[in-house]
């Protein structure tokens, strides 16, 4: 069973690169389709940072991952280097659990 849902997703990727590979290049050149392209990656990563903070398994969790994701987000609005925010982040979480 485990192998079946492991050759299909190869075989998924494949014909994903293989469908790509085949779009002709006056598609590709569009405006629209760079313009996705930039934003894709964007909403991507918010997506799997929202799933990472607010989720608990099945269920929606709100704890000190959110409160750390806020202070980042702070840190951010304030232009603080990247280290700097990721630190604020974690202090902010390791602290409100300690609590």
């Amino acid at each position: 069973m485990m192998w079946t849902a492991i050759l299909l997703a190869a075989l998924g990727c494949y014909l994903l690169k293989l469908a790509g590979l085949s779009i002709p290049s006056r598609v590709l050149e569009h405006p629209l389709v760079h313009r996705i392209a930039d934003l894709l990656p964007v909403a991507l990563l918010a997506a799997l940072v929202a799933v990472q903070v607010l989720a608990d398994g099945p269920t929606l969790q709100v704890d000190a991952r959110l409160a750390g994701l806020g202070a980042a987000f702070v840190a951010l609005l304030l232009r603080a280097p990247f280290i700097v925010v990721v630190l604020v982040a974690a202090v902010t979480a390791a602290g409100l659990r300690l609590l």
